[in-house]
């Protein structure tokens, strides 16, 4: 039989290299996370590890081990998860990662309501600008724009009409904007090369037209940024109505929707999550950020 406190401090240090960096994060003093390693080792009855310069390394009997001690963990941990789906309160540990464009004016307040409705939940927030690729097994995303990939499962969530807007300073001191041929006139300002291949804009009384913007000279990652770099008057760029009426709140005047008649096609916002059966918790927050999906969000 393996004691796990053991099997934690291994993991701990072949993660690490190091036993003092791995006893900080383990909260551990040094002496008893070396007296974990030395006790597995003799129950192995083989060295597990060696110092090489200033780290430790495994041995060929600590390279063969680590994958089972990996799954012996991973196997305990799996059965906490299980046990505690069959208590009645909604428990352990989340992550919710978000798209930045909905980090502040929307999911911090959405991750104060969810944690105060689930008290015994710790949930970690994080934001994201690029589709994640895989998540694990208590994690979920929410991502705004197209995605692509097919390791998880994608719910509509909603979406976001947009349209083009300018700071009225800016265009005050810029050409005349009647008309979508008059955009090759103007600044532009580009989210990620996100509009590199043009942008298809409608109108309920006129043709489609595809418009490909100019060289932006200012391009930015993050749609904060980006909202930003319009609304101090740096030229024309593409905005979710819904997140400029957020910030207008705050900063009335700061935007202006030009071309009201023109659209682009709506961003989608999307629930990301694994595929299969999902733990209690999980299936709690999926409910939850259905629950809180503002109205303006749902197709019109």
């Amino acid at each position: 039989m393996f004691d796990f406190d053991e099997l934690a401090a291994f993991s701990s240090v072949m993660a690490t290299g190091s036993v003092t960096q791995s006893a900080r994060r383990m909260g551990l003093a040094k002496s008893t996370l070396s007296r974990r390693i030395s006790q597995l080792e003799a129950r192995l009855n083989q060295p597990l590890l060696r110092r090489q310069s200033n780290r430790l390394i495994p041995t060929e009997a600590g390279l063969l081990f680590h994958q089972y001690c990996e799954e012996l963990l991973s196997l305990a941990n799996q059965s906490r998860e299980a046990l505690a789906e069959l208590r009645e309160e909604i428990s352990g540990q989340l992550t919710l990662e978000v798209h930045g464009a909905l980090a502040r004016a929307w999911a911090a307040q959405v991750v104060e309501a969810f944690l105060a409705r689930h008290p015994r939940v710790e949930l970690t927030l994080r934001t994201q600008e690029t589709p994640p690729s895989r998540l694990d097994s208590h994690s979920v995303h929410v991502w705004l724009g197209a995605f692509e990939g097919s390791t998880l499962n994608q719910e509509p969530l909603g979406e976001l009409e947009r349209g083009l807007y300018a700071n009225p300073r800016y265009l005050a001191r810029a050409p005349a904007l009647e008309r979508p041929g008059d955009l090759h006139r103007h600044a532009w300002i580009d989210l990620l090369d996100s509009a590199a291949s043009g942008v298809a804009l409608t109108h309920a009384q006129a043709p489609e037209v595809l418009f490909t913007p100019p060289r932006s000279r200012l391009r930015v990652d993050q749609t904060l940024l980006h909202l930003d770099a319009i609304a101090s008057g740096q030229g024309i760029g593409l905005l979710p109505h819904w997140l400029v009426a957020r910030r207008e709140a705050h900063h009335p005047g700061d935007l202006v929707h030009c071309l009201p008649g023109w659209a682009p096609a709506p961003l989608p916002v999307s629930l990301l999550y694994p595929f299969g059966r999902q733990p209690r918790r999980i299936g709690a927050l999926l409910a939850f950020l259905r629950e809180q999906a503002p109205r303006a969000w749902q197709a019109r």
